[in-house]
């Protein structure tokens, strides 16, 4: 299982030049807690650049009683940016994830574009799958029996 197989394809954006509110305003009504700041290559696909979370907001704005029309998202987000690529192992990327302290990784192709967002929530969906699909190979064991032995 890799990073492509499991991550959110419909990634929440925005350009480091919005400010902290508009970003706010974006994870309300798109219902998510995070955004993943980007900006456009040569290419004209995305790049991730960095990521903004509710708890970045917290710690770095409200906490400190800054003005967040004053404040980009560049100058907030969480750097430096820990991205997956598409085709990397999920175990590999949890230890990545741990090493780092984060809960979210930007999921890049092999030339750097943004195709997803890799969560916590979706490692944690994917190894209850996992474990759920592995329970059941004992179930199904003692009907085979019978089957074949009757």
């Amino acid at each position: 299982m890799n990073a492509g197989d499991i991550c959110t394809r419909d990634v929440v954006t925005c350009g480091l030049n919005a400010t902290v509110l508009e970003a706010c305003q974006l994870m309300r009504d798109r219902h998510v807690g995070d955004v993943v700041a980007v900006e456009k290559g040569a290419d004209g696909k995305l790049h991730a650049r960095g990521v903004l979370t509710d708890r970045d907001i917290v710690l770095a704005v409200l906490a400190r009683e800054v003005d967040a029309l004053g404040l980009f998202v560049g100058d907030v987000m969480t750097t430096p940016l820990v991205v997956a690529y598409e085709g990397e192992d999920v175990w590999q990327l949890v230890k990545r994830m741990r090493l780092h302290a984060i809960r979210r990784m930007p999921v890049v192709s092999d030339t750097g574009e943004l195709v997803g967002l890799l969560s916590f929530d979706d490692l944690l969906d994917a190894a209850c799958a996992f474990l759920a699909e592995l329970s059941l190979v004992t179930a199904r064991q003692p009907h085979f029996e019978e089957k074949h032995r009757a």
